[in-house]
């Protein structure tokens, strides 16, 4: 059975992390099968809705003709809680060291055979929804008002 949450849908907003080698969630997702989660944000915003078994993104203008859209997603193999240290062992030690993150495993990235629209090129963080709308949905809208 469904349920909301299954799915989230996270925000990609920087083509250069998503293509090139550098320390970002989105080219981790692409090239090394994870992302991150800032543990406070899953208190505040996720809470109810958490744990999801698959992770969506959405692009943002810097994507060109691929923005305002949901082209990819990918199924979660398994979630850890890790510190950031942990997650960029290369990084200078700073004040967000010790900040909690969830690292979530990703299986591949597929690929939708339609990407979801954005009609109005808005902003978002994350939106829970279920795996049904994710296969189904053709506006983003849609998933808003559902989450």
């Amino acid at each position: 059975m469904s349920r909301r949450g299954e799915v989230l849908v996270a925000i990609v907003n920087n083509q250069q992390d998503w293509a090139t080698l550098t320390v970002s969630a989105k080219q981790h997702a692409r090239d090394h099968h994870w992302y991150r989660i800032p543990v406070d944000s899953v208190e505040r915003l996720l809470k109810r809705h958490w744990a999801p078994k698959w992770l969506a993104f959405y692009q943002t203008k810097a994507f060109g003709e691929e923005a305002y859209a949901i082209h990819y997603y990918a199924a979660i193999a398994n979630i850890h809680k890790v510190s950031r240290q942990a997650l960029f062992p290369d990084e200078s030690p700073n004040e967000k060291s010790h900040k909690l993150y969830y690292k979530l495993d990703l299986e591949p990235l597929q690929l939708r055979p339609h990407p979801i629209t954005s009609q109005r090129y808005r902003r978002i963080t994350f939106i829970p929804i279920t795996f049904e709308q994710l296969m189904t949905a053709k506006e983003v809208s849609g998933l808003l008002s559902k989450s």
